[in-house]
């Protein structure tokens, strides 16, 4: 359970706020790289409480800007693209990628107060198929080398969906692994049986014996980009199965999942306003391509459990269409959709969760330490220090260990050494 003040600290993330401080600390994704191609319109961005406008000038450089003209307020998204930038429809300013004020064609001739003003403007890189931002002061630090976002294209595959509710109580569902057996069983489906396993000290040929059912045993352990948290379950006799997800600093997860082989997904949720936010995905598998045509479609426009691209056909406003004669095959009655599962979980909470009334248990062991760990992030930027996981030494870039997977190993070997093992055998496939 948390205070009020200490929910507020790191729930509301806009201008000025401590929690707003510290995610602008870190590079944020923005938008898929299909939002905005070569010649593509400006496109309007709400992020952080912000009102923003992400461009390509006519050389393809990438601007994110205020979306609001500094001189009397216009929507800088319907502007024209010509002359090296960005050109407000109102009297013509025009701006470049970096926020500069290029011409004020009504002013006098010989002005020059357009070198007096300047538009608020945002590094943007483009990396893993999509956009991202700094939002923070000073110099930009090292764009993190996680292995989603250096994979080739083939290997990859990047989405994102709208979620009605703040960031912070949707990460938590990710290494929440007590709510996978019940949010989203599916009758006769054992799907920890049935995901790739790593093996240490057990042969290829054995097979895992894991009640999926069974509460994990549940330890956490920090690291210098946030959790590695261990779920443990028996994998019969003399086994133990063994899955490592994460949270990563301050917005992120990575969890072993259904991109198939071996590979994991990234998880960033980042907040569009203290109430909503984008559930982005980087899918990466390391063994093989990713099956593009199949679960890894590049669009959702056509599946039926999605009303319009980014956006769940199942919503509040329709009971998440439960179907309550159903609820023999799936645990919800809600479909087969993970998004949707979670969706409803989370939004029924409510805008932001009240985690002034909640009771938690030992099946929350990492939740509550990753809740400790924002706070104390908080605290470093406010004393002027930078938060765990920002990284500003090129030579410190490196983040092998930053994986999810599953492991079938002897039981009697130290549990740090199979996890060392793993990350050892996927830093040399990577």
């Amino acid at each position: 359970m948390l205070t009020k003040e200490q929910n507020d600290l790191i729930t509301r993330t806009g201008p000025g706020t401590p929690g707003g401080d510290l995610l602008r600390r870190y590079w944020q994704p923005i938008a898929l790289s299909s939002e905005l191609p070569p010649g593509g319109a400006p496109l309007p961005i709400d992020l952080l409480g912000e009102e923003l406008v992400l461009f390509r000038d006519e050389r393809g450089r990438v601007g994110l800007l205020d979306r609001h003209c500094c001189h009397r307020g216009t929507d800088l998204s319907y502007g024209r693209l010509e002359d090296g930038g960005l050109r407000c429809l109102y009297h013509g300013w025009l701006y470049d990628v970096t926020g500069k004020c290029l011409e004020q064609p009504a002013e006098p001739k010989h002005s020059t107060f357009k070198d007096k003003v300047c538009q608020t403007a945002y590094p943007v890189l483009e990396r893993a198929g999509a956009f991202f931002a700094y939002f923070g002061p000073g110099a930009a630090p090292e764009f993190p080398a996680y292995d989603f976002f250096m994979a080739a294209p083939e290997y990859l595959h990047q989405s994102k969906v709208s979620v009605g509710c703040n960031y912070m109580q949707a990460n938590e569902g990710n290494y929440d692994p007590a709510h996978v057996g019940f949010l989203h069983r599916t009758e006769g489906e054992n799907r920890a049986a049935n995901r790739a396993l790593h093996r240490v000290g057990v042969s290829d040929a054995e097979a895992a014996h894991v009640d999926s059912g069974e509460p994990p045993r549940l330890e956490v352990e920090a690291t210098a980009f946030g959790l590695r948290v261990y779920q443990i379950r028996s994998g019969g006799p003399g086994r133990e199965y063994l899955r490592v997800t994460i949270f990563g600093m301050p917005n992120f997860a990575v969890i072993s999942g259904p991109q198939g082989g071996d590979g994991h997904i990234g998880i960033w949720h980042v907040p569009i306003d203290d109430g909503s936010h984008w559930r982005w995905h980087f899918a990466v598998r390391r063994d093989a391509p990713l099956d593009h045509d199949g679960r890894y479609a590049t669009s959702h426009t056509n599946s039926p459990e999605y009303e319009a691209e980014y956006t769940l056909r199942r919503k509040s406003t329709n009971r998440y269409l439960q179907d309550r004669t159903d609820m023999q095959a799936t645990f919800t009655g809600m479909g087969h959709n993970f998004n949707a599962h979670d969706a409803f979980a989370t939004e029924s909470q409510g805008a932001i969760q009240d985690r002034t009334r909640e009771n938690t248990a030992a099946s929350d062991t990492a939740v509550v330490a990753a809740r400790r760990m924002m706070l104390a992030a908080v605290d470093d930027v406010r004393a002027g220090k930078e938060p765990l996981g920002v990284v500003r030494d090129p030579t410190q870039n490196r983040f092998v260990d930053l994986i999810s997977f599953d492991v079938l190993a002897d039981a009697a070997l130290d549990r740090r050494d199979v996890v060392r093992q793993v990350i050892e055998r996927c830093a040399v496939v990577s």
